[in-house]
């Protein structure tokens, strides 16, 4: 049998002896000593500082702005204002919106919810839905994973008479929009010490800030704040592992009608809880309501505290998270159908009028990994498009955007997911362009497929204790990732196909 080998190039790390000595002293079980001192630890008191799930939360209030932010926000109640939180569609922005819209209505404000359509509206602030939310009464509006390049949306507020405070966790730009407030961990004038916060994780930080108590708002928003921290993809260290613990231990025993009946519909018991089956079960589940055009569903499910209408928003999440698998596969089907013949481009870009603009983004990630190339795939719609990207190999997709920003009508996201909009006209422009980018970033005598192994071990250090003090290692995610292991010198007598061909066992 012929074996492809999915990963080109194998980084193996050699974990320094003493290091493994040191923390075996200090009581890790030898296996997750060595992956440990592979990842750069070298005593206990670094591996207690990379692994603390309870450390201490820093103070909100070193963010900038949030000092603005929380004063405006409390000002608002105190007048009875009409507050609206404008929120994004993917798993961090519904939690996002559920979290702060929750809180303030549980202090007595006047408060609504917004979540733009991502089909009819886009991402983020809008005129359709600013002009919306003037009429209804609304005096401020605070956003949620969302607002930090909305320049000109700022501007529409002030003319119509709102005002407006931002927080998010995206990148920003040279110019920040003109509002009361520009809450981001990312701002360059800023100090706070963790970057890379969700946008859950900063909506909770002005709550607690409002609140005045970090812990009376972690007790009860923990699994809001995992499930977007998971979602997202954000780094689990430092203060993002507190929230994950916390947050898969709220989980295990959940008050939340929606949440519970969401993780008995797709089978995930409260023992068995944790960040892959976030990431793998209950996440595609409500970005389903997102990505086909349903959000209400999504915010029901955590804000519904009847449990027969919980049972019902979770069958009908499920039922759309199998439309969306249906509509993917047809969209990918398309695209591998476009792709050049022989070697793939250095990046891939794609454009098509019939695509569903809340599946591209799934299908572009799927792309990426397996052509090894950043992919570009833009719905079009008479003569503009709209993207969604996914980076690989660490291709910097924002900085590239920015580059060639003169192409685009607008864009956003991070190093490794963004979107944009840009005419028609420009596509076979910006291909070029974003094809010479890559080209350079890329060694042509590199392969682009790596695996990082954590250590090679001896056969004997696999024992069923060794194995259950890995334990120590969780959450594993983003920034702590499961450990990798590799042993030498063995040899395969025999493949076997399991799980209708989707995984292999071998002897």
């Amino acid at each position: 049998m012929c074996i492809a080998l999915k990963y080109g190039i194998w980084n193996v790390t050699e974990p320094e002896a003493s290091a493994v000595n040191a923390l075996v002293s200090g009581g890790y079980g030898p296996l997750a000593a060595m992956i440990l001192a592979s990842r750069g630890i070298r005593d206990v008191r670094q591996a207690h500082s990379y692994l603390d799930c309870a450390g201490q939360l820093p103070d909100p209030f070193l963010m900038k702005d949030m000092d603005l932010a929380a004063g405006r926000v409390g000002l608002a109640m105190a007048r009875g204002e009409k507050i609206a939180v404008f929120g994004d569609y993917d798993v961090d922005g519904i939690t996002a919106t559920c979290l702060l819209t929750h809180m303030l209505r549980r202090f007595g404000a006047d408060c609504v919810s917004y979540i733009p359509g991502r089909l009819e509206e886009g991402y983020g602030l809008n005129p359709l839905a600013l002009h919306a939310l003037a009429e209804q009464g609304v005096s401020l509006i605070v956003t949620v994973d969302c607002g930090i390049t909305a320049v000109e949306e700022a501007q529409l507020c002030k003319e119509l008479g709102m005002d407006l405070v931002i927080t998010d966790h995206h990148e920003c730009k040279d110019t920040l929009p003109d509002a009361v407030a520009v809450v981001d961990p990312h701002r360059p004038d800023g100090g706070y010490p963790h970057k890379n916060l969700s946008g859950v994780g900063v909506a909770f930080k002005l709550a607690a800030a409002l609140c005045g108590s970090q812990e009376e708002v972690l007790a009860e928003y923990a699994d809001m704040v995992c499930l977007g921290t998971v979602a997202d993809v954000m780094p689990l260290q430092g203060e993002n592992r507190v929230f994950v613990t916390r947050g898969l231990a709220s989980l295990q025993h959940t008050k939340r009608p929606g949440i519970a009946a969401l993780m008995e519909e797709t089978g995930c018991t409260p023992d068995s809880v944790s960040s892959s089956t976030i990431g793998f079960m209950l996440a595609p589940r409500i970005n389903a309501a997102g990505r086909m055009g349903q959000i209400d569903l999504a915010v029901e499910l955590f804000l519904t505290q009847d449990p027969r209408r919980a049972v019902q928003v979770a069958r009908a999440l499920c039922e759309l998270n199998r439309q969306r698998q249906a509509v993917e596969s047809d969209i990918y089907q398309q695209a591998i159908s476009m792709l050049p013949v022989g070697q793939p481009p250095e990046a891939i870009v794609l454009a098509d009028e019939s695509w569903h603009q809340g599946v591209v983004g799934i299908v572009a990630s799927r792309i990426a990994e397996e052509f090894s190339c950043p992919a570009f795939l833009i719905c079009l719609d008479g003569d503009h498009g709209k993207a969604s990207s996914r980076s690989h190999g660490g291709f910097n997709l924002f900085a590239s955007l920015t580059t060639l920003s003169p192409l685009l009508e607008s864009y956003g996201g991070h190093e490794l997911a963004a979107g944009f909009t840009i005419s028609r006209n420009n596509i076979p422009e910006f291909r070029r362009q974003i094809c010479a980018l890559a080209a350079g970033f890329y060694s042509d005598d590199t392969p682009r497929t790596q695996l990082d192994v954590d250590c090679a071990i001896p056969a004997e250090l696999l024992t069923i204790p060794n194995v259950e003090s890995l334990n120590v290692l969780e959450p594993c995610g983003n920034g702590c990732p499961k450990p990798v292991l590799m042993m030498k010198n063995l040899t395969i007598e025999r493949i076997q196909q399991v799980g209708s061909g989707r995984h292999m066992r071998l002897r």
